[in-house]
């Protein structure tokens, strides 16, 4: 009789477990990841701005990107969600940025692959089929990595990469976001030359606050929000990535039905047709804020509901539930949009149940 053979567990981030995790629900690590947050974005900082080897890096990049041509950001999910910020400052301080998603570049998109100055990709696994096919068809092009597994196939294929330095991860995307965003906004600023250290450190202690204190009050969230047919997260600029993000998560945590939109994108389309079935949750934030709060008015209007994340203290209504999160310079609202979604999403499933068991090994990638 033959043996049947075994084959190896493939641990994410090729690290086995500790047993009081793998005994942990969906519901228990999204709080535990989510609370970790904070001291992983701290790491990443302190190591982006003193690691010689990053560092090396990050001036290496900065200068594959002064060629003529935009940068573009390659990702999937989180990953190109978690690129916005960085295509969205380049944008605004004049150096032509995109954020595309990998299969459609990989499947429409190669014919034009020539014309950008430095291709970031990203993929916290390494192991994104699309990503790793990109990258065998990438040679003789400037080429840079953005991944949370130094054993991955696609880490292994990078010439130029960066770690996201969010330890592994089981649930959904939180701490990889938070750190990969990060890591997005560094690059983009050393290849602007604009110093960033100190917006950095102060926007991962505003973070910090604003975590502790906006879980609190998913209780409160999450009873508000409680039976709504239609939820819709709606963003501009870094937090229109904070957006996509929002809602991957409570779609793949809950099972409940989220969208996100620009401003703009559902100022002119899903505003619509708001009614009392309705929730959006608006990001007004940055120099945009107030077409935020605008949009917000005008959905209560129409009598539906409203989540508004903004640096205000607003007063609470029976259809506007108003949460202050700490100002940052943009576009690192980017990383701090997020804590409100992520906080109703963890009061959601603590009451009705979590959808996506906790994902201790690496499934079977492909496209």
């Amino acid at each position: 009789m033959e043996e049947t053979k075994q084959l190896a567990p493939r641990w994410i981030n090729g690290i086995e477990p500790v047993k009081e995790l793998l005994a942990a629900n969906g519901t228990q690590i999204l709080e535990i990841e989510c609370r970790e947050q904070p001291d992983r974005l701290r790491e990443l900082i302190r190591v982006y701005s003193s690691d010689p080897a990053i560092c090396n890096e990050l001036k290496k990049l900065k200068e594959l990107a002064s060629r003529k041509g935009p940068v573009l950001f390659i990702g999937m999910g989180g990953s190109f969600c978690s690129s916005i910020s960085g295509s969205v400052m380049l944008q605004s301080h004049g150096k032509p940025s995109f954020s595309v998603d990998a299969g459609e570049w990989l499947n429409y998109s190669t014919s034009v692959w020539d014309d950008a100055a430095l291709s970031v990709l990203s993929t916290t696994s390494g192991e994104s089929a699309e990503l790793v096919e990109l990258f065998k068809r990438g040679g003789g092009r400037a080429l840079s990595l953005i991944c949370n597994n130094p054993a991955s196939t696609c880490w292994n294929l990078a010439e130029n990469r960066l770690p996201i330095l969010a330890g592994p991860e089981y649930g959904n995307a939180t701490k990889t976001y938070t750190n990969s965003t990060a890591a997005s906004i560094i690059l983009a600023s050393e290849i602007l030359g604009r110093p960033w250290l100190e917006e950095a450190e102060r926007v991962v202690e505003s973070f910090a606050s604003d975590l502790d204190r906006v879980f609190a009050m998913r209780g409160e969230l999450e009873s508000f929000c409680r039976g709504v047919a239609n939820t819709e997260i709606v963003g501009r600029g870094a937090a229109w990535g904070g957006a996509v993000m929002s809602g991957l998560c409570i779609r793949e945590m809950s099972g409940h039905r989220a969208a996100p939109h620009t401003g703009a994108g559902f100022r002119h389309g899903p505003n619509l047709d708001v009614d009392g079935t309705h929730l959006a949750i608006i990001f007004a934030l940055g120099h945009v804020a107030e077409l935020g709060v605008k949009l917000a008015q005008e959905c209560n209007r129409r009598g539906g509901k409203v989540v508004l994340v903004s640096t205000e203290q607003r007063d609470a209504t029976e259809r506007l539930f108003p949460v202050r999160i700490g100002e940052v310079p943009e576009p690192w609202e980017g990383i701090t949009s997020l804590l409100v979604p992520q906080a109703l999403t963890l009061g959601m499933i603590e009451r009705t149940g979590c959808r996506l068991p906790p994902r201790f090994q690496y499934g079977v990638m492909e496209q």
